[in-house]
């Protein structure tokens, strides 16, 4: 499923809600350029914002997996207690309909309580979702694009309790919900992966989660060093409404070392969404930028690979380009494998590499707007656009 921050664009000047440190000296953002353009006398702005800010502005832009699309996005920040004792909430949701006649409602909120006690995640959404699938493993090509079509909610709620200093556990509820799935153009005179597989007008997802949590990241909208650290396991049992019962496992890893100069960062990533029993539904299989913000795989369309078992890897190294930050460049490179349906096992490894810019949207949360081209194989590419950093 696509998240909403694959397709901001012309929202930049008006989504500011974060302020995270004290102003640098010297440094630059699009706010102050927007505010020179406007007022050649404007004063300095001043890191102030510790009462609740909201948003809503009208945008668009552009994805792989939707083309162009037109929305309208709220959003907003806020402390349930001490900013220098409490991590900031914040509150997000929009409206989107694209160019390939998609509907998106996310409702998204990442809750705080007094002291990090407690970190309370939600994520909700309906989609109307005409989108391509490829079939299973990573023997496919480009030639075996077809359009599935279906509507889908997602209620996702996690509850988080700190045991620790930066170490979380927590329990949540997942349920995910498709129905009016169809395919639209298969090809002719065969039997696809999806049919093969149980191709049906509705499928469903039920489970209990239950999670760990480690990070020491200050920043998490752009770390500059640390460790995140979050395992999944997700038992879908048949007494929650499933059909069969099916188990999964997600852990994703991410390491941020700092190198000499200033922006200079070296960043990992390593995704692995494993099916440990059963057989999970066509739609909620592992799939290339089927994470939570649809950011793995960049060099590939979402959805380009499928299977039941999933393991990822990407390096990024990020750098200053103007000496007043509002200009940054990345350049990255990333693994996927699919286990394919027959044998089980990793047999094809798909490369994606690429560089981007970053332009600094908020200097005081080091907020980016993320613009990168990337290439994979079988002549796969296209770019691909973030607020905030990829990972």
């Amino acid at each position: 499923m696509i998240l909403l921050k694959k397709i901001y664009l012309l929202c930049i000047l008006s989504v500011s809600p974060f302020a995270l440190s004290a102003q640098v000296a010297n440094e630059a953002d699009l706010i102050d350029i927007a505010r020179k353009v406007f007022d050649k006398h404007a004063k300095p702005r001043a890191d102030t914002t510790v009462q609740p800010r909201l948003s809503a502005v009208p945008a668009a832009g552009y994805s792989l997996q939707t083309g162009f699309a037109v929305l309208l996005v709220a959003n907003g920040a806020f402390y349930t207690s001490k900013p220098a004792e409490t991590n900031m909430s914040t509150v997000l949701t929009s409206l989107t309909y694209s160019q390939q006649k998609q509907i998106i409602f996310p409702v998204q909120s990442n809750i705080w309580t007094k002291n990090n006690k407690y970190n309370i995640v939600t994520d909700w959404r309906y989609l109307k979702y005409p989108s391509y699938t490829y079939g299973l493993g990573g023997y496919t090509s480009f030639y075996d694009q077809y359009t599935i079509d279906y509507n889908a909610i997602r209620l996702h709620q996690t509850f988080y309790r700190k045991v620790a200093t930066n170490f979380y556990a927590g329990i949540g509820y997942n349920f995910d919900y498709f129905w009016n799935i169809k395919e639209v153009d298969p090809p002719k005179g065969k039997l696809t992966d999806f049919e093969e597989y149980g191709l049906s007008n509705t499928e469903q997802a039920s489970g209990i989660t239950f999670n760990v949590l480690y990070d020491t990241r200050r920043n998490s909208i752009n770390p500059d060093n640390g460790i995140y650290a979050n395992l999944i396991y997700r038992p879908n049992l048949t007494f929650l409404g499933n059909e069969f019962t099916w188990r999964s496992l997600v852990a994703d890893f991410r390491k941020y070392v700092k190198m000499p100069g200033k922006g200079n960062i070296l960043a990992f990533w390593s995704y692995d969404w494993l099916t440990l029993s059963g057989q999970p539904p066509y739609l909620m299989l592992p799939n290339t930028g089927g994470d939570p913000f649809s950011n793995t795989g960049r060099g590939y369309i979402q959805g380009r690979y499928r299977g039941k078992n999933m393991l990822y890897a990407e390096g990024e190294y990020r750098f200053a380009i103007s000496g007043n930050d509002l200009l940054g460049g990345v350049v990255f490179a990333n693994l996927q494998t699919f286990t394919e349906e027959e044998s089980n096992r990793f047999e094809v490894f798909m490369p994606g590499y690429g560089a981007g810019i970053r332009i600094k949207l908020n200097k005081f949360s080091k907020t980016n707007i993320a613009l990168d081209y990337g290439l994979g194989i079988q002549g796969s590419g296209g770019f691909f656009v973030n607020l905030g950093e990829v990972f």
